[in-house]
């Protein structure tokens, strides 16, 4: 497999801003001279995720995550490092060795083959939408009002008898294994090849890019007795939990949200009606990768569900996972239609426009739906709904939110403002938990024999410290520290490779030291040094910081020694000579320690 060199590394990594990538996947905002938001990798409400321009590192202080540019995309992307720093280039439009890898060559050359198929089945599926043989595809695409500029902006097709498609696809020169690969047609026990889609409306879907990943099929006799809607399967180009139907559209649209919809139909018919900031989630629950995926595009996303039971949970969940990814997430409210492209249909595109206008949060909707509970003219069922609501208050982090949604809730619902405060209050009281004392606690560390050791608060903060200024002040500052400190000083694992790492580095320069830093590829030696890269040592004086800091590590030699001494003289082994010779290097040791102090 082809290596790629340090020199190209460093290449990749200068021509992608941390932070430009980050704000990707991960809201941003701007605190001093770094950035914040919720953390990507675990849930949180208030954001411990930093980010920073000047030194090129992440991290969580929440999950402990952190590290460079090619370990958040490796991370994010669930993908090797190989694999994060052929896409960041790809990014940067850097061009990269061939590989030599006949296994790493073949799998690419395959994903190019299937993207081929995949382009040339949707335009074969549309093409024959307009042949006479497709009569029931036409009949339906009328009944569903959608005219030719939307079939083509789609392109929608449809899918024949058999084994048409295959049968198209070996004209063109398409291997066997390579068509199967891509799950549009199938081989059956007698071996004979069978298309997957058969006598359906076919959509394409296409990635944010445009190209054609994956399809779904509608069935349209009623009659037959088929599944609705097939998919594609997931595939070396498609996995459903990435990609959202009509994406590669709605993110041209200069609407300042997004409209996320339940089925290709409802994004069709809202497109075609003016609407184009539409995508729909391909028939599945939404994942935390498609809300990243919708961040990326807008802050305000706003679902328009069905109007049924399994609709309004979808909804319920949805707006969650969108909201744990910092989107500003709403709940589109549609009465006298059970979907979308029902509604638009039946009153047109300002109503439905006054509908997202008027969409509600998160709160507002979970209210409305324990509202539909209970009968508020009974008083038994009205003092229910307020003790549900109020823990549902309660749960509002920000005091001004919650304030303004008690003040709603109050108006609404004809309850006093203080008997809402009062039970808010209560559950708050009752969760409140005394802050924790972290200054003397110990903190874990993995010996290269895997023995669990204990280091100090104090200690870890000291080690961490030398290792921020090594890596960030000049070189007057590296000299002094690499002349006075051991590596045997170190007592966390981590630190102690960085020292060594830092110390053998020829050109004692800070773009020297972090490409070295950078070099080592494991992700826990990562986590560690982007979060002394991150954190605030609130470092005034330079100067007076390595002052203290080689007084402290002096002074720890001396009482290790001090130690060392005490337990010689305890040996009955040792000498009267060797004795003597002790007691004078402890007294010697003691005054110094006492001048120290």
């Amino acid at each position: 497999m082809v290596q790629y060199s340090d020199e190209l590394k460093e290449e990749i990594r200068q021509a992608n801003d941390i932070v430009d990538v980050v704000s990707q996947y991960v809201t941003l905002k701007r605190s001093g001279r770094n950035y914040f938001g919720l953390c990507p990798f675990h849930k949180e409400k208030s954001p411990s995720f930093s980010v920073s321009p000047d030194r090129q590192y992440y991290h969580c202080f929440g999950c402990n995550k952190g590290g460079d540019v090619f370990t958040f995309v490796a991370d994010i992307e669930k993908i090797s490092f190989k694999e994060a720093m052929e896409m960041l280039a790809e990014r940067a439009k850097i061009e990269l060795p061939t590989s030599d890898d006949p296994e790493l060559n073949k799998r690419q050359y395959m994903r190019s083959r299937m993207y081929a198929i995949n382009a040339d089945t949707a335009i074969f599926y549309h093409e024959r939408l307009y042949k006479p043989l497709a009569k029931i595809a036409q009949d339906y695409v009328k009944k569903r009002h959608l005219d030719n500029k939307t079939l083509k902006a789609f392109k929608i097709g449809y899918s024949g008898e058999y084994n048409d498609l295959y049968k198209f696809l070996k004209a063109k020169g398409y291997k066997d294994n390579e068509i199967l690969a891509t799950g549009l047609v199938n081989k059956n026990d007698r071996g004979e090849f069978i298309d997957r889609f058969r006598k359906r409306l076919m959509f394409p879907i296409m990635d944010v890019s445009g190209k054609v990943v994956a399809f779904g099929g509608r069935k349209l006799d009623e009659n037959e007795k088929v599944a609705k809607y097939i998919n594609s399967n997931e595939n070396l180009v498609y996995s459903k939990k990435r990609h959202l139907f009509a994406l590669n559209l709605a993110k041209q649209s200069d609407a300042k949200n997004i409209i996320l919809v339940e089925g290709y139909m409802d994004a069709i018919s809202l497109h075609q009606r003016g609407i184009n900031n539409v995508v729909a989630s391909l028939g599945t629950a939404l994942t935390d990768e498609q809300a990243r995926l919708l961040r990326k595009y807008s802050e305000q996303i706003i679902l328009s569900y069905d109007s049924d039971g399994a609709g309004q949970e979808a909804i319920r969940r949805g707006i969650e996972i969108l909201e744990a990814q910092g989107c500003d997430a709403r709940v589109l409210q549609m009465e006298g239609a059970k979907d979308p492209d029902e509604f638009i249909i039946k009153y047109g595109t300002a109503k439905f426009n006054k509908l997202v206008e008027n969409a509600i949060s998160l709160t507002e909707f979970k209210i409305k739906m324990l509202k539909q509970k209970y009968n508020l003219d009974n008083p038994q069922d009205k003092v229910k709904f307020l003790r549900e609501v109020t823990i549902l208050l309660s749960k509002i982090d920000n005091s001004i939110e919650r304030e303004i949604y008690i003040d709603k809730f109050a108006l609404n619902y004809d309850i006093s403002k203080d008997a809402i405060y009062s039970e808010v209050n209560k559950i708050l009281y009752k969760k409140g938990k005394p802050k924790e004392e972290v200054l003397d606690k110990k903190i874990p560390n993995l010996s290269k024999e895997g023995e669990e050791n204990k280091i100090d608060a104090s200690v870890l903060k000291r080690e961490n410290m030398i290792i921020y200024l090594l890596v960030n002040n000049p070189v007057e500052t590296y000299n002094t520290l690499i002349e006075k400190i051991s590596e045997n000083y170190f007592k966390n694992e981590h630190n102690k490779q960085a020292f060594s790492i830092i110390k053998s580095v020829e050109k004692a320069d800070i773009e020297s030291i972090n490409k070295a830093i950078s070099n080592i590829e494991d992700p826990d030696f990562q986590n560690h040094i982007s979060e002394i890269m991150l954190s605030d040592y609130e470092i005034t004086s330079i100067d007076k910081c390595v002052e203290d800091i080689l007084s402290t590590y002096n002074k720890s030699i001396l009482q290790e020694r001090k130690s060392e001494i005490l337990k010689k003289l305890d040996d009955e082994k040792v000498t009267d000579e060797e004795k003597n010779q002790l007691m004078k290097e402890l007294n010697d040791i003691i005054i110094k320690l006492a001048n120290r102090k």
